[in-house]
């Protein structure tokens, strides 16, 4: 079965041209044009990847990258005609796997697209399941995290980011490192993107355990998750 790639883009030139694109790949895109229609066409299961335009005339993409997260777990790409870098950083720190600008080549696109569901699809194929014990449980089917026994949530990068300490408690990651293997593009961010995500993580564990220190920094060197429950 093709996978099902979902266009939200309301110039029809464009997304004609991204359809046709698409198709040609050996994909099954699904055109929408407003924000309602890609939220009501999201609740597909089928959605292996969703490409958002920016500038929809219903609602700003970013507010409607928001309301399409609890609905579907399928990676995103930005699309827009923005330039500016701030448009850019505001769209990966929300959680993007990518971000193309306009105009932009059709074939590259669709290589994008080609990456990340191949990453996607290495990572599902290579996780382990999670076994319910100790205080933080990383389920990485359900992209979900339980500290304990109440479920976080998490944006896409926040949970990239928890996973990897969970992953060996104990074991300082660097700055450098955790962008390296929690960002997509890590070299469009920078250490205090990951200072900014740490204490995000650590304001949401609080709310939960507000005693407990569950990450320690590491000044000069890293973060680690603690291993000493």
């Amino acid at each position: 079965m093709r996978p099902r790639i979902l266009v939200v883009e309301d110039e029809p030139a464009i997304a004609d041209t991204i359809r046709y694109a698409l198709s040609t790949e050996g994909y099954d895109p699904v055109w929408c044009a407003t924000g309602q229609a890609a939220l009501d066409a999201a609740r597909d299961d089928g959605i292996a990847l969703v490409i958002l335009d920016v500038g929809l005339p219903d609602i700003n993409g970013f507010d409607l990258f928001k309301r399409l997260a609890p609905i579907t777990a399928a990676p995103v790409i930005f699309l827009t005609a923005r330039t500016a870098e701030v448009d850019r950083i505001v769209g990966l720190e929300l959680g993007a796997d990518d971000y193309v600008s306009k105009p932009f080549s059709p074939r590259e696109l669709t290589a994008r697209v080609r990456t990340i569901l191949r990453r996607a699809a290495r990572g599902a194929a290579t996780a382990a399941a999670a076994e319910p014990s100790g205080p933080l449980v990383v389920d990485d089917e359900r992209k979900s995290v339980r500290y304990f026994g109440t479920a976080l949530d998490l944006s896409r990068y926040e949970y990239r980011v928890l996973k990897l300490l969970a992953s060996r408690p104990g074991r300082v990651y660097s700055r450098d490192e955790i962008l390296q293997q929690a960002w997509d593009d890590p070299d469009s961010s920078f250490d205090r993107t990951v200072d900014a995500h740490i204490k995000l993580i650590r304001a949401k564990l609080k709310a939960v355990k507000p005693d407990v220190e569950a990450i320690r920094t590491h000044r000069g060197d890293g973060y680690s998750l603690r291993e000493d429950w």
